[in-house]
């Protein structure tokens, strides 16, 4: 399927509309901007928007850690969800990890996000261990990992 996403990297310019999607995903648990920022300075080649003829719909952030990459951080606006933009971006990033010869990459996730989950596995993220109360609510968590 012909992705109607445009995945491109991060700019300041982008700040903005990345924090209204970050904050419709996450309320009261959403990054600040200065994190934001400290993201596009540390991974900036991997913190990557999903655009179509609206504009930014959604935002990755993978930073690369030795051979190994994570996936810290993914979401998109909650109009746009369920057309392609999350899969455009994983996509992408897994790309561009392999150009980069990078062997693996891991994520953390709510044990309650079976959306996010579903998307994850669909791109063979597997389950490799819980992780307990790693959510500032409480809730545990599994990392989740592939090979690149």
């Amino acid at each position: 399927m012909v992705s109607r996403y445009s995945v491109r990297r991060f700019r300041a310019a982008d700040l903005e509309r990345i924090l209204e999607i970050e904050h419709a995903s996450f309320g009261k648990d959403a990054y600040d901007r200065n994190l934001f920022a400290e993201y596009g300075r540390r991974c900036g080649g991997l913190f990557l928007v999903a655009a179509d003829e609206r504009g930014i719909q959604g935002y990755a952030i993978t930073c690369i850690r030795g051979p190994r990459a994570e996936l810290v951080s993914i979401a998109v606006d909650p109009a746009a969800r369920g057309r392609g933009a999350a899969s455009a971006l994983v996509e992408s990033t897994l790309r561009r990890l392999r150009l980069r010869g990078i062997a693996r990459i891991g994520l953390m996730v709510r044990e309650t996000n079976a959306p996010a989950r579903a998307l994850y596995e669909k791109y063979g993220f597997r389950k490799q261990w819980r992780v307990a109360e790693c959510y500032e609510d409480g809730e545990d968590g599994w990392w989740m990992g592939r090979g690149v």
